[in-house]
């Protein structure tokens, strides 16, 4: 049975602002060696009869922010970047449409610097 799963790339965060248009001076990505190796997990993919039906890189951490929801009408808290707490961030991710055996395999072949998780998704709605 196919279902779809979720590769979160936990890793340090990274400096996604080299990676802006105007910052690439008509390089292309794919000479680098971290965005190659995204290629060859691709490739990878297929090659298991599975089918990525979603990816994106994440900006760095200093684009975004975490907040703990207010409780019983309290005010939310925002905490922005840098996050003391952890010097590991979700830098990206993968959405696969494959079965439970062949995400573990995919799991152990998604480019990190450090960790792999990988979730099953539960779809709402239509």
């Amino acid at each position: 049975m196919t279902d779809t799963w979720v590769f979160l790339i936990r890793e340090n965060d990274w400096d996604s602002d080299a990676y802006l248009p105007e910052n690439t001076q008509g390089r292309d990505r794919r000479e680098d060696e971290d965005m190659a190796a995204h290629g060859r997990f691709q490739e990878a993919v297929a090659d298991l009869g599975a089918k990525i039906s979603g990816a994106a890189a994440l900006q760095n951490a200093k684009y975004g922010g975490w907040v703990a929801v207010g409780k019983d009408g309290a005010e939310p808290v925002y905490t922005d970047a840098p996050f003391t707490d952890t010097n590991e961030v979700i830098t990206g991710f993968y959405q696969v449409d494959c079965d439970e055996a062949t995400a573990r395999k995919i799991a152990a072949l998604v480019p990190s610097g450090h960790a792999v998780e990988w979730r099953k998704v539960l779809h709402f709605g239509s």
